[in-house]
């Protein structure tokens, strides 16, 4: 049986969009309303500019947190009104989903008046969307569905929980798709790019426009334990590595209709999933025609100290016979590489490209504006998917 709240996650997760009006509390003693009651807890201004508000009539200090959204730890502090409501404007943004919450009184709070979420690694966060952007705006367009499924990882010994995104269509007939893998970053989870990084709505746009072959696209989940690991007797093994070649991958394909030849697989990843991409697929060449790394390259390879498991020189040793390998490089159809020039992994990825290059990969690399944010990931998944399945 299916409860309200499983169609509201269904509804939220998918590449549809559920608006909800919250329902009034009951009122206080005296049966006066409060002003929660009627709260608008978030106002997007012409300007692109966005008021937070907040019912907290008895907090001292109340401060908006957030992702991406410009200056936060500067302006972010609120201010309270006579009516116990606090609140700050902040911005102006660019158009994208954006990430938020409060801190009242040192204790982090999701918004108490607003059901739209996005889970990170360690956290969940109230999501607000700033529409501007056609290619990941919500369209009067055929519309595909994101579903949360679990498997259980036999290289783990426990279950795990992934995002599926299938195309319109899917669930109609019997045709069989290209997949594409999709990797989220160190402070993100599975939940990640279907949510803050707008993945369905971004498919639907392009595949209706005839832009991108429809195909399956798999978000798993690229933490296995907590982060960053303290544990030494980890650092030789790639757990998530293991995990994806042993059971997500064998998964995906004994259970959805995908194509399985190499010329209809891709994966792609930001920040961490970008390197977990590069170790995956470097290895595996043999599986993967579309290769995309967005704001990362091989961690460690400019001399910084990150927590991974091989790194710059010792990366490319490891590799070696791969990177080598020219009749592998033969059926590599796209490999492909874009990070911000204000990135603080700006350089890594350029050392990394160099170093492909170095070895005769063909490498198409694209230094954008903008830093390490989702504003650009959106931007980068975009420009990729339409170089897929061609």
């Amino acid at each position: 049986m299916i409860n309200g709240n499983d169609v509201v996650n269904f509804l939220q997760k998918g590449s549809g969009i559920l608006y909800l009006t919250s329902m009034p509390e009951k009122s206080t003693q005296n049966n006066k309303p409060t002003p929660n009651n009627t709260l608008t807890p978030v106002v997007i201004h012409t300007d692109n500019t966005i008021t937070f508000r907040v019912f907290a009539p008895k907090a001292k200090k109340v401060m908006l947190g957030g992702g991406d959204i410009p200056d936060i730890l500067r302006k972010g502090l609120m201010t309270k009104n006579d009516n116990g409501v606090w609140e700050v404007t902040a911005g102006p943004v660019e158009p994208g989903a954006y990430r938020y919450n409060f801190s009242i009184d040192g204790v982090s709070v999701i918004d108490p008046r607003r059901p739209d979420v996005s889970e990170s690694n360690m956290n969940l966060w109230s999501l607000v969307y700033v529409p501007g952007r056609s290619y990941m705006d919500i369209q009067n367009v055929p519309h595909g569905a994101v579903s949360e499924v679990n498997y259980f990882s036999t290289a783990l010994n426990r279950y795990r929980r992934m995002h599926i995104y299938t195309p319109p269509g899917y669930e109609k007939n019997n045709k069989s798709y290209p997949v594409f893998y999709l990797l989220h970053g160190a402070f993100d989870s599975d939940n990640s790019w279907s949510t803050v990084g707008r993945a369905g709505f971004i498919l639907d746009n392009l595949i209706a426009e005839k832009k991108a072959a429809p195909m399956i696209v798999v978000m798993p989940a690229g933490h296995t334990g907590p982060f960053p690991s303290t544990d030494p007797s980890t650092k030789n093994v790639d757990d998530f590595v293991e995990d994806f070649n042993q059971d997500i991958k064998p998964f995906v394909e004994t259970n959805f209709r995908t194509l399985n030849r190499r010329e209809d697989r891709a994966i792609a990843g930001l920040s961490m999933g970008g390197a977990q991409t590069l170790n995956i697929a470097i290895p595996h060449l043999d599986q993967y025609a579309y290769i995309g790394v967005f704001s990362s390259g091989i961690f460690g390879i400019t001399g910084e100290n990150y927590f991974v498991h091989f790194t710059g020189k010792a990366w490319e040793e490891n590799n070696e016979k791969y990177l080598n390998n020219n009749k592998l490089k033969k059926g590599l159809k796209v490999f492909w590489f874009a990070t911000g020039k204000d990135d603080y992994l700006l350089q890594t990825s350029i050392a990394t490209v160099d170093m492909l290059r170095k070895h005769k990969f063909n490498i198409f690399f694209k230094e954008t504006g903008g830093a390490h944010t989702w504003n650009n990931w959106r931007d980068y998944l975009h420009q990729f998917a339409q170089l897929l399945f061609k």
